[in-house]
């Protein structure tokens, strides 16, 4: 599906005609520059190629250098293909916000939710824990419990919730209505909330 790369801006509440509050997003849309169009007879599939946010020479590299001079463009921070664009683009073609999203479209956002480090089952799973905390408990309050037999299987399964890296993973939300778009300054406001923090980069596919 056709999209853009934006960058989230934060949270803001929006009023509706009849006065109803609207939690919504402010996503900074583009401007994204075409960076290589592939086709079936060279790649095997039609997808465009999207950059966003300029960069210092100094920061690429020199396969990146030779990339982004092929297609005539200045140095890319970001880089992300999408299909499904209608209509013919060229290399160098620039892409706004209003140029593929309107009011009251629906979108998919695709983020890497935020991080927390390495968290016990209690904050990453909502467990309850074990026991109660006197009686003689000692320290195992916010303790997982059992996590398999002991004779069988005598092991572990796969997928076992326990303690980990919580956050910092790829996560997409479906189906969130646009409230309004502002070309003028690149920006686009989403219904609800999207993953990432502030100032994270972002997908939003139409």
């Amino acid at each position: 599906m056709p999209g853009l790369l934006g960058k989230k801006i934060g949270m803001t509440s929006v009023f509706s005609a009849d006065g109803k509050n609207t939690p919504s997003t402010v996503i900074e849309v583009g401007p994204c520059v075409v960076t290589q169009v592939k086709t079936v007879e060279t790649d095997g599939y039609e997808a465009l190629q999207l950059g966003f946010v300029e960069k210092k020479e100094k920061h690429t590299t020199k396969p990146e250098a030779g990339h982004f001079k092929k297609a005539g463009v200045a140095p890319q921070r970001y880089l992300a293909e999408f299909k499904g664009f209608e209509g013919e683009y060229k290399l160098g073609d620039t892409l706004k916000v209003d140029s593929l999203f309107a009011d009251n479209d629906f979108v998919d956002v695709v983020g890497i939710s935020k991080g927390h480090g390495y968290q016990g089952v209690v904050k990453r799973h909502g467990f309850g824990g074990v026991g109660q905390s006197t009686h003689g408990q000692d320290d195992r309050l916010r303790a997982p419990g059992s996590i398999g037999a002991c004779s069988y299987p005598a092991k572990v399964f796969k997928g076992m919730r326990m303690a980990g890296h919580m956050g910092s993973d790829r996560v997409t939300v479906e189906n969130l209505r646009v409230i309004k778009v502002l070309p003028e300054n690149n920006l686009l406001l989403v219904k609800g909330s999207i993953p990432g923090a502030k100032n994270s980069i972002v997908q939003i596919i139409k």
